[in-house]
């Protein structure tokens, strides 16, 4: 198992994780000005110690200008300004960069639109003091998910199995978005590397941590959907996932064959 860094062996043999060090909530946003100010608030109040980076991409409805007045009012509140849309993958990678270089422990990823719950963070934090990665799960024993149609259920949940056998992954929910990492966990994942944007981006970081032997821990959470502003979900960002996952699987099912670094 990679440890990258997050634990030592102790007499006994178990792990030994290190303390959690600061904690940096990421929130990227895009056209999210009715949401961006109770969503922070939520953070704040959730977890106080805690600090939100919000990596805006320009937003043209001015939530990027809503984030400035917060952060000038609040020291725990900070703005990425990014040029433009490009994609989720890429905004997450930039706010994980920004949160390593400015000595955060622990990295965590949440959605501005109030489907990840604050108030679960706790949750996840707590879980993390044993863990290199955590991952908030609608589909395990606990998790669900509110106010969705049945349809979009059935996509969800039969990406997150096709992903799962396809990459050979045991993580339930794979596709899913709230996540805690520790900054190690992330210098161990290769992120130079990774060149998926839309949501598959979560799969691509879920396999690789799966894959350096990170321990990972799911935790079931409440998936609420948005009251205000539009889903970025579209048919584009489904089948660039579809794509690259079969594209992943093929190959890693190919090196197996022939023998490939870890397939021996």
């Amino acid at each position: 198992m990679n440890d990258g860094g997050n634990a030592t062996v102790g007499a006994s043999g178990a792990r030994q994780f290190a303390p959690l060090g600061e904690v940096l909530v990421i929130i990227p946003t895009y056209d999210e000005a009715e949401n961006i100010q109770p969503i922070v608030s939520r953070v704040r109040s959730a977890v106080p110690a805690a600090h939100v980076l919000v990596a805006d991409d320009n937003s043209p409805d001015g939530t990027g200008k809503l984030a400035d007045e917060m952060a000038a009012a609040d020291d725990h509140v900070h703005v990425l300004h990014r040029q433009g849309k490009q994609g989720l993958g890429a905004a997450y990678l930039a706010g994980f960069r920004w949160g390593i270089e400015h000595g955060y422990g622990v990295l965590v990823e949440m959605d501005a639109d109030g489907s990840h719950q604050p108030e679960e963070l706790p949750r996840l934090l707590t879980a993390l003091k044993g863990a290199d990665l955590v991952l908030g799960s609608r589909w395990i024993p606990g998790g669900r998910v509110v106010n969705w149609p049945r349809s979009r259920e059935i996509l969800s949940r039969g990406g997150s199995t096709y992903s799962r056998l396809m990459l050979g992954v045991s993580i339930r929910d794979v596709t899913g978005g709230y996540r805690a990492f520790r900054r190690e966990t992330l210098e161990g994942l290769g992120m130079d590397e990774v060149a998926s944007a839309g949501y598959c981006f979560q799969v691509d970081l879920a396999w690789r941590a799966h894959k350096a032997g990170y321990h990972v821990v799911e935790v079931p959470i409440t998936f609420v959907e948005r009251e205000r502003g539009d889903s970025k979900m579209s048919r584009t960002i489904v089948a660039e996932a579809l794509w690259r996952v079969t594209t992943w699987g093929v190959g890693d099912r190919v090196e197996r064959l022939r023998g490939g670094p870890g397939h021996n």
